[in-house]
């Protein structure tokens, strides 16, 4: 491991209090309500861990920054958080900004624990400063291709939007889908309205439509659009990276955002750690609470544990990734070295392809789980 160009966290600080950096997307163009229920996973864990004591009889206080979905700002945070002296850095949902994150954190010797994200690539060259808990795109998504496949579904059509994440999943699915008989089809939203759009569905005979594109828009007219186009009754409309977990997608699209499946990261059932803290989380959010809550929750959960004991010296809490076991609120975290992926990794969380039930939407069935 290089020597970090930047103090410890334990030279910055000022004694009073263990510092930990939180990035989240809270303002647009980020996805505000998954930020949302990633902090206050966050922060409902930092409060259980001052409740019993914090680290070492010192409280741990979160240093909360707004990403908005933006790498450049995200790297910029990085910047200031290391400068306010934190042990490390925690969270972002969004794949290409925690990429930003963690090129940042990497080069300035910060360790950061990445909860929500999950583009491959997390880092150009593998890194010992980074982990990571969700799990790696090309495995929910190879998941997801396995349920198309067993729902008889093998044209697929994507609906894209350019960036790196949204083609990252494209190849995992032709990839996958080609060695099984299936073929994957790539439509740009920006050169096609809602009506050619469908057109296009038709004239290839598409028995699938992904939606790699942001939310709510352009993802939301476009369900509208082929819900309503009686050419397209029979199409499965997707959503691996997973618009409709959220409260908001039930709520701006109604019954036509629901039979819409998508990738969820929870167990079938959720053991007594995670039922107690989902019914916490419920109580702050005022709804159920998305598995980024829990990612949230679970992040703190291992950080805190790296602190208690390994200290907040920056390249002992990055040296410790190997050996961290934790209870998490979807079962044991432990980290490891995987294949082509460049960081530390939980391999794996708990994966499920679910939709809202089109009788209640507000109501998840398991279709698939891997």
């Amino acid at each position: 491991m290089n020597t970090p160009p930047s103090p410890s966290g334990a030279e910055h600080a000022d004694g009073s209090s263990v510092r930990l950096g939180a990035l989240v997307p809270l303002t647009r163009p980020g996805w505000v309500e998954a930020g949302r229920h990633l902090l206050a996973g966050l922060e409902l864990a930092v409060r259980e861990v001052n409740d019993a004591g914090g680290i070492d009889g010192r409280p741990v206080e979160l240093v909360v920054r707004d990403t908005a979905a933006d790498p450049e700002r995200a790297a910029a945070a990085v910047d200031d958080l290391a400068a306010l002296g934190v042990a490390a850095v925690a969270g972002e949902y969004h794949s290409v900004v925690a990429r930003a994150a963690a090129a940042r954190a990497d080069a300035l010797g910060l360790p950061f624990l990445c909860s929500s994200a999950v583009l491959d690539a997390l880092t150009e060259e593998p890194t010992e400063w980074v982990a990571r808990l969700a799990p790696a795109q090309s495995h929910g998504w190879r998941i997801y291709a396995d349920f198309l496949l067993g729902a008889g579904r093998r044209r697929i059509a994507v609906v894209t939007q350019p960036s790196v994440y949204w083609a990252s999943g494209t190849g995992v699915l032709r990839d996958h889908l080609a060695s099984r008989g299936g073929t994957v089809v790539e439509l740009d939203t920006n050169a096609l309205t809602a009506e050619a759009l469908c057109d296009a569905l038709v004239d290839h005979g598409a028995t699938a439509l992904l939606l790699l594109v942001g939310h709510p828009e352009p993802a939301v007219p476009i369900v509208k659009a082929v819900r309503s186009d009686r050419r397209l009754a029979e199409i499965l409309i997707g959503a691996p990276a997973g618009q409709p977990e959220f409260a908001e997608w039930a709520a701006v699209l109604g019954e036509d955002g629901a039979g819409i499946p998508f990738l969820r990261y929870l167990p079938e059932r959720l053991g007594p750690l995670g039922e107690s803290v989902g019914k916490q989380l419920r109580e702050r959010l005022g709804e159920a609470p998305s598995f980024v809550a829990f990612e949230g929750w679970d992040t703190v959960a291992v950080l805190a544990s790296v602190l208690r004991s390994h200290g907040t010296d920056r390249a002992a809490i990055a040296a410790s990734w190997p050996r961290v076991a934790v209870e998490g609120t979807r079962g044991p975290i432990r980290f490891s070295r995987t294949p082509g992926i460049s960081v530390w990794q939980w391999a794996w969380t708990p994966i499920q392809v679910v939709d809202r039930d089109p009788a209640e939407p507000d109501r998840f069935r398991i279709l698939h789980a891997g």
